[in-house]
């Protein structure tokens, strides 16, 4: 059955390979599937959200039919900036992703930032098998970590003018061992959609549990109404 295209949004330090393991499992399934690569994570310090929001509607619009939008971690921020303004997105799905309210930053909840101040390039976290990939299998760990990128201090600090979550039906997935998402984003987050799910384990189930995440997304598009 075909279910629409399903456009895949990457988090901070990633690209479109992250999602290698769960395209097969998603397309299986009656998906089409489409990526983005955000520009924040090229390695351009004068690059950030708004050049991301950007990237993300330039997708979108060139997508037909209707679209279902899930976003991974950071992704969350310039996927709520933009995915009400394009009229065939039907859905969001948050994949331990951030959910911002309009006029918030990255770094607002947390009082601040957590890098130095005259930061513009931030490398990847500090053991980020541990910390993005403890579930995953050896070799994808390591390649995985192998294919991190450099990212824009900026992309954390520019706050969202929009929170699209709150004009499109929204699902947020939960990843209950998510050694890298703050808690205090997870516990505000459960308030902000009717439609909650969890996953076992790590921040990166798209590596972890591609077909368990494959089945998670069916079953909470199902449980989501589609914008008309």
């Amino acid at each position: 059955m075909n279910k629409g295209t399903l456009l895949l949004v990457h988090g901070a330090w990633h690209s479109p390979s992250c999602w290698d393991r769960l395209v097969p499992e998603l397309e299986e399934r009656g998906w089409r599937t489409s990526t983005v690569d955000l520009p924040s994570t090229w390695g351009d310090p004068q690059v950030g959200m708004y050049d991301d929001a950007r990237a993300v509607r330039e997708r979108l619009l060139a997508l037909e039919g209707p679209v279902t939008v899930l976003a991974h971690s950071y992704g969350g921020v310039p996927v709520s900036e933009v995915a009400e303004t394009v009229p065939n997105v039907r859905r969001l799905v948050y994949l331990a992703a951030h959910m911002l309210e309009a006029g918030e930053a990255v770094i607002t909840p947390l009082g601040g930032p957590w890098f130095p101040e005259d930061a513009e390039l931030l490398p990847a976290p500090d053991q980020p098998i541990e910390t993005l990939y403890h579930d995953v299998p050896a070799a994808w760990a390591q390649a995985a970590v192998a294919r991190l990128r450099p990212q824009s201090a900026r992309a954390f600090t520019e706050r969202q003018t929009r929170a699209s979550w709150r004009a499109l039906p929204s699902a947020l997935i939960v990843c209950d061992d998510d050694r890298i998402m703050p808690e205090l984003f997870i516990k505000r987050q459960l308030t902000m959609t009717e439609v909650v799910r969890h996953l076992p384990g790590d921040h990166s189930p798209f590596l972890s549990r591609p077909g368990e995440l494959a089945g998670l997304v069916d079953e909470v598009t199902a449980a989501l109404p589609a914008r008309g």
